[in-house]
């Protein structure tokens, strides 16, 4: 019998942060010696079908010790599970606070979401600011941050150019809160300077999105200078890491923002925004962050690290402290494991 059961609403496999986090927790908690199985649901989450919440609601239940309920899920099972006492909320942001959800949408997931909430006696979230956003809930469960790791980087390269433009790399899933459609937008009126841009990021979650950022890069004359990449595994990832010159993402909000830290472990300048934990993850000697939807501010520090590079240097250096700070994922999934089991459910 398994010491725990991690409820995914997917497959575990899935490129995004927050399937990536889950994955990395369950390998480190199966390292330390923690019996972990993965139930992964078919419905199409924060909202499935009928059918298919019926089907994973039944499986779910089916399951016997405590369970780790990733948040996308959470609202929609979050009935079916109101008479167990052993459930654990995995948070990575609230669901209200996705971009571009309408306000009817926006306020039944609020409600489901809070009231599952509500119900949980221990909460593990991914930042200090979901933290505080779930504090403002005042719930009666304990809540503990248990931030991402990242993995060992290789030397950083001290931001030694190439010949050739500058190479920026943006990653995440195309979707409206990660605010592609913002830094096409900017580098259309920066055309005057020598710069290329790779976008890694799955194209599946939100095909109308993904539809729209490419037509605005070819309305934009960019398909030259602009790549979109989709989805690539993580030995890929990691070879843009190593050959970009600049992270950017124009996020309007970040639960945490691993790809940040990410851009920290391989010396990165960044460029970014304010939007919910970022600041947590950026320190200001390492980048430079806008407010989120301001287009005029993320054009400025675009054109300021494309123009100044001992400006750049000076932040690909912070970047290199930064990183000194980040957590690796062992020692992440040692701290998940005594957020769960320092004290056994009742």
């Amino acid at each position: 019998m398994a010491d725990l059961t991690f409820v995914v609403p997917g497959s575990l496999e899935t490129r995004t942060g927050g399937f990536y986090y889950d994955k990395r927790i369950v390998e480190g908690l199966r390292d330390g010696g923690v019996a972990v199985a993965v139930l992964e649901l078919d419905g199409a989450y924060p909202l499935p079908g009928e059918v298919d919440l019926a089907t994973d609601t039944a499986q779910v239940l089916a399951v016997e010790g405590p369970l780790v309920v990733d948040g996308l899920a959470l609202a929609a099972l979050g009935p079916a599970l109101a008479t167990r006492s052993d459930i654990v909320p995995l948070i990575h942001h609230r669901l209200a606070l996705e971009t571009g959800l309408n306000p009817g949408l926006r306020n039944d997931l609020d409600r489901m979401e809070r009231a599952a909430l509500m119900r949980a006696r221990r909460i593990i979230c991914t930042s200090q600011t979901t933290a505080r956003d779930l504090a403002g809930l005042r719930l009666l469960a304990e809540v503990r941050v248990v931030t991402p790791g990242t993995d060992p980087a290789p030397e950083i390269r001290h931001n030694e150019r190439a010949d050739g433009p500058l190479r920026l790399l943006s990653v995440g899933t195309l979707t409206p809160r990660k605010g592609h459609d913002l830094l096409v937008a900017a580098l259309a009126d920066l055309t005057d300077h020598d710069w290329c841009l790779s976008i890694v990021g799955g194209r599946h979650h939100d095909p109308e999105t993904a539809a729209a950022l490419a037509a605005r890069v070819e309305e934009a004359g960019l398909t030259d200078r602009i790549a979109l990449l989709g989805s690539v595994d993580h030995e890929a990832l990691a070879a843009h890491y190593r050959d970009a010159d600049v992270f950017v993402l124009a996020s309007r909000y970040e639960g945490y923002g691993m790809a940040f830290a990410e851009a920290l472990s391989f010396g990165l300048p960044v460029i970014g925004t304010k939007g919910g934990a970022i600041p947590e993850v950026v320190p200001k000697e390492a980048g430079l962050l806008v407010p989120p939807n301001d287009g005029a501010a993320l054009k400025d520090a675009l054109e300021r690290l494309l123009t100044d590079d001992i400006l750049r240097q000076r932040l690909s250096e912070g970047a290199a402290q930064a990183r000194e700070n980040l957590p690796d994922w062992p020692a992440q999934a040692a701290l998940f494991s005594h957020a769960l089991f320092a004290e056994r459910f009742p």
